[in-house]
């Protein structure tokens, strides 16, 4: 299980740091009024890919380690976050990216494909940064960054 646990840390800043390329790239894109390229295309493509990853590693680790079993402990705020909260808000992102990229690629125009990843994929990314288990995170500071 450890190397399952280091696996889904390790992939999340893959994972975030493809979200926050294709957004900027969406949003610079909308603002530019420029052409949807292939690069685009396979940006969102491979962060939906990387975000389906994790939320099979993801999986594995909620039911594999017995979180399901917790589910009777809500006063632990920890306990709280990887039960409900982080699997939630993570399932949500994994939808609305899985969703977002695949209306992007029905999309008409150029603007509509970029206006359709900014927000769908915006509004993961928002979800993903309040959903990860921060070390920063008063609860999770002996969690570390990977």
């Amino acid at each position: 299980m450890n190397a399952l646990i280091a696996a889904h840390s390790g992939l999340r800043w893959i994972a975030l740091l493809l979200l926050i390329i294709v957004v900027v790239k969406a949003i610079a894109g909308l603002t530019g009024k420029k052409t949807f390229q292939p690069l685009d295309k396979k940006l969102a493509t491979f962060t939906v890919l990387s975000f389906h990853l994790q939320a099979v590693l993801g999986f594995i680790l909620y039911f594999g380690n017995g979180w399901v079993s917790l589910m009777g402990e809500m006063k632990d705020a920890s306990i709280r976050f990887f039960t409900v909260e982080h699997t939630l808000g993570m399932l949500i992102a994994v939808i609305l990216v899985t969703i977002g990229s695949a209306k992007s690629k029905r999309a008409a125009t150029d603007e509509k494909k970029f206006k359709t990843i900014a927000w769908m994929f915006g509004i993961a990314l928002v979800l993903v940064l309040a959903s990860i288990p921060w070390p920063f995170r008063e609860m999770f500071a002996a969690r570390g960054w990977f």
